[in-house]
Formats: C-alpha cells, structure tokens, sequence
C-alpha cells in the first residue's frame, strides 16, 4: 500500500466534497466539519502502511485525541447543525462581490484549508520513511502533547462557559457585563485556544525530528501554514470584536494576541453582572 496515494485519494474526495455541499446547501463551513476528522484518517493510513509500529502508532493516538476533543467542542457549539456556519463567512459574503465570494470558496475555504489539513499530517510520512523503535524524545513530545490538548480544552471550556452565561444572561433581560471573555486564560492570551492548537501540530512535527535525528524537513510546511493561516484568522476574527465591542481595542492593548504572556498592566477585574 502507497500511503501518500491513498491520502491523496481521501484529499481529492474531502476537498470535492466540501465545496460541491457548500454549492449545495449554501453554508461554507463544510470544510471546518471536517477539520478534526480528515487528519485522524491520513495519520493512521500511515500507521497502518508502517506495520503499526510504536512511533507512528503513538502519533496517530495522539491526533484521534486531538480529533475526538476538537470534535466535541465544535459538535456542542452547534457546528454540525443545519445553519451552524462559521459566522465570518456571513460577513466576509457581504463585503465581496458574489463571483469574488465563489472564487474564495473554491480556492480558500475548500482547497487551500484542505491541503493545510493535508499537508500538517505530513511528519507521520517523514517518519514512515525512517522506522525506528521509540526514544525518549517520543515521549517528551507526546507528555507535551497531551499538555497543549488539555490547555487547549480549558480555554474551550471557559469560552463555552462563559457564552452559556452571556446567553443567560440576555434571555434574563440583563446587559452582561463584561460582554467578552477577558478573565481565566483569557487574561493572559486573547486567544490561548489558538495558542494551544498550534503547538500540538509544532509538536507533531517534532515526531519527524526524534525519528531522523535532524531538525529540518519540509513536512515542516504543514505547521508552517497552519501558522500563518491562523495569523490572518486572528486579524479578520478581532477587526470583528473591535466593531462589536467598545473595550476590545483596551483588551488588545493590555493583552497579548497568543503566546500566554502576563498582561502588559494591572488591569482591573471585570464585574460579571
């Protein structure tokens, strides 16, 4: 078995479908459905062609957890629900003309995220071509895996948390107050969910490193879009939380953008209420 023929074959599928439901149902989000299922199947497609031998088959544990907490996390926020589109589609629909939108669904939202989500599982190859018994490197890295999993689950959690409050909140009749989320992780990272996922694909790339025993290889790219794509994600997300809430630009000013740093000054607790 070729498994890069055999990922190539589910890409082509994934990507196609993506954008003919999109055509369809005239929601743009199909390709975040697939998100967190697309690479548990290109990792173990690799684990299976390498014997299931311990590193590859560490690497793909480590992605289903990864798939099976993101998928949780996007199922109760309604995300595979009829009409549960990422809301920056909406409003990135009305600022493009529609044959401007139509070319950006094809190339961005169902080609170009599918060959990140593509080309991030790709140190499962880099190791399938250089089999060898685990190390402890291996279990350094999947230690700090399963670290950046479970902070990258606290920052959903109290995001989810604290809309379920919001939502209380206005059904009560009451202004909640603060209006978004600045406290837990928050405080220090206006996006540690960011933050947290993105180490999980640096440290998946990491598995290429402890199986070759150098540190550069171009199945480094996959980490390296993933950053940039978030980049941009996070510019476009906060243009939108500065027109929707007066004290974001405050927030952004105290706060930094990703990495969890202490905040630049002492900033006074928000009254929940």
């Amino acid at each position: 078995m070729n498994p890069v023929m055999v990922c190539l074959w589910i890409f082509a599928a994934v990507t196609a479908g993506t954008w003919v439901l999109s055509l369809v149902t005239r929601e743009y989000s199909w390709t975040d459905r697939i998100w967190s299922v697309a690479p548990v199947a290109y990792v173990w497609v690799f684990a299976a062609a390498a014997g299931f031998e311990g590193r590859p088959v560490l690497m793909a544990v480590l992605v289903t957890l990864w798939g099976a907490r993101l998928t949780f996390n996007f199922a109760r926020k309604g995300g595979y629900a009829p009409g549960g589109e990422d809301y920056r589609w909406g409003i990135l629909k009305k600022r493009l003309k529609p044959w401007q939108f139509a070319l950006f669904n094809l190339l961005f939202i169902s080609v170009y995220q599918n060959v990140i989500i593509f080309l991030m599982t790709l140190p499962a190859l880099t190791v399938y071509r250089n089999p060898g018994p685990l190390n402890t490197g291996d279990w350094i890295l999947a230690v700090l895996f399963a670290a950046a999993l479970a902070g990258e689950s606290v920052a959903d959690q109290q995001q989810w948390d604290f809309h379920q409050w919001k939502a209380a909140e206005c059904r009560a009749g009451r202004t909640p107050r603060p209006d978004f989320l600045q406290t837990g992780l928050f405080r220090f990272s206006r996006h540690p969910n960011f933050f947290f996922e993105q180490a999980q694909w640096w440290l998946f790339y990491g598995f290429a490193v402890a199986a070759t025993g150098n540190w550069f290889h171009w199945t480094v790219l996959g980490a390296v879009l993933l950053t940039l794509l978030f980049a941009g994600s996070t510019v476009f997300t906060e243009s939108i939380s500065r027109a929707r809430h007066p004290g974001y630009l405050q927030y952004q000013q105290r706060t930094s953008p990703i990495i969890p740093l202490p905040p630049r000054h002492r900033a006074r607790p928000a009254e929940a209420g």
